[in-house]
């Protein structure tokens, strides 16, 4: 259980195994960051490949956690923001294989990565508004426009992996049974490449993006403290650890 890193071929797996849903605490949340910078930059690695064992790729934080100790939302926003950044910055290519759930916090980890390959079972989502929280539509704005972006934030509803390939976020869908080795082989093809070439490619391409994903969920995050502190945050957060269901308001 926990971070398992593999490097063979050029190609750095990183597992994340914290059954049963990888809903990751806020020190898991802050130890994620640097199992990916020590991947990234190691000179037998020429690309990442992020997946997930268990029912789904990730059901972002705990929330069990949050309701237990609100005061621990400073220290979870800084292991988010610092997860995603150490992908988008990765000094290699970053690839996520994707299986099931997708959400919040998974949310920034595809995000942020440079190739999203999906199980025809797995879908995306932001339930933020039904958790009492705010945050990840920068990472989403990545991958999907602007409107249906906020289609799915308002409404805290499900994107599925045919959607989103249609919309361009993914490379590729494959059978679940065959997410690993279809993930590793297009991993296979950019660890074949030069590394000094990956390096620079990568930084070239962050620098040309038309805008700045790591100061706009900087941003984000300063409502998502800002609704912690509302009464309606706690609400939410008791309806979902109690029923699984969203407040009523």
């Amino acid at each position: 259980m926990g971070f398992d890193v593999t490097i063979a071929n050029g190609i750095g797996e990183i597992v994340v195994n914290f059954p049963p849903v990888n809903a990751l605490d806020s020190a898991q949340w802050n130890e994620f960051p640097e199992v990916v910078r020590n991947t990234g930059k190691n000179p037998n690695v020429r690309v990442v490949l992020i997946r997930a064992e268990g029912k789904g790729f990730c059901a972002g934080v705990d929330i069990k956690e949050m309701q237990k100790h609100p005061e621990r939302i400073t220290l979870l926003n800084r292991g988010n923001f610092l997860t995603f950044k150490a992908v988008r910055d990765c000094e290699v290519p970053v690839v996520t294989a994707v299986h099931k759930f997708v959400i919040g916090g998974g949310i920034g980890v595809t995000g942020a990565s440079d190739v999203i390959i999906a199980s025809d079972d797995a879908f995306f989502s932001l339930p933020e508004i039904d958790r009492g929280a705010m945050g990840g539509a920068s990472h989403l704005s990545r991958m999907l426009p602007l409107h249906k972006v906020r289609a799915l934030f308002f409404t805290g509803g499900n994107l599925s992996a045919q959607e989103a390939y249609r919309l361009g976020a993914i490379e590729k869908i494959v059978p679940r049974e065959t997410l690993r080795d279809e993930a590793m082989a297009f991993a296979a093809i950019i660890a074949g490449k030069s590394r000094k070439a990956l390096v620079i490619a990568k930084e070239a391409l962050n620098g040309i993006e038309g805008r700045d994903v790591d100061t706009d969920y900087r941003f984000e995050q300063g409502f998502t403290l800002e609704m912690y502190m509302h009464p309606d945050s706690q609400h939410s957060r008791d309806a979902f650890v109690q029923d699984k269901k969203a407040a009523k308001f």
